[in-house]
């Protein structure tokens, strides 16, 4: 009767994690799908509810680290203009309220494919984007 309670317990704890663990999975793809789609479909909201109020956004240029600040990224967002740019994510890694994910930006017009590098931390119950790095490199001929 006592393994019966153990076994019973242990498996509503194991379920409960996967829960837990299947929503966090999906509120994180949330966040950043909020980021890719709002920033394909001219939607700065969705941007911004997906960002931290202070993100910034780096890369490299002339081999010098370059900061673009948040606000001004998403200032830049026009409402209803689309881009021409299709994104994608490519992994989600997470544990506890700590993330980082690689997404996959194709950008038609420029002919080149950006790669972002997002860290999120959840906080006051949902994720949200606080650091993005990127690259890009041309289309291959």
């Amino acid at each position: 009767m006592k393994m019966k309670l153990i076994l019973n317990l242990l498996i509503i704890v194991i379920g409960m994690q996967t829960t837990n663990a299947q929503s966090d999975l999906e509120a994180i793809t949330s966040t950043l799908m909020d980021y890719v789609e709002g920033t394909a479909n001219g939607e700065p909201e969705r941007v911004k509810r997906a960002f931290h109020p202070e993100l910034n956004l780096y890369s490299v240029a002339n081999d010098s680290v370059r900061v673009w600040y948040g606000q001004d990224y998403t200032g830049g967002i026009k409402t209803g203009r689309k881009s021409n740019r299709i994104g994608r994510i490519v992994s989600i890694d997470y544990e506890n309220d700590a993330a980082c994910a690689k997404i996959e930006i194709l950008m038609p017009g420029p002919k080149r494919i950006y790669t972002d590098y997002l860290l999120l931390l959840k906080y006051q119950g949902s994720w949200k984007i606080i650091h993005k790095s990127y690259t890009y490199v041309d289309y291959p001929n």
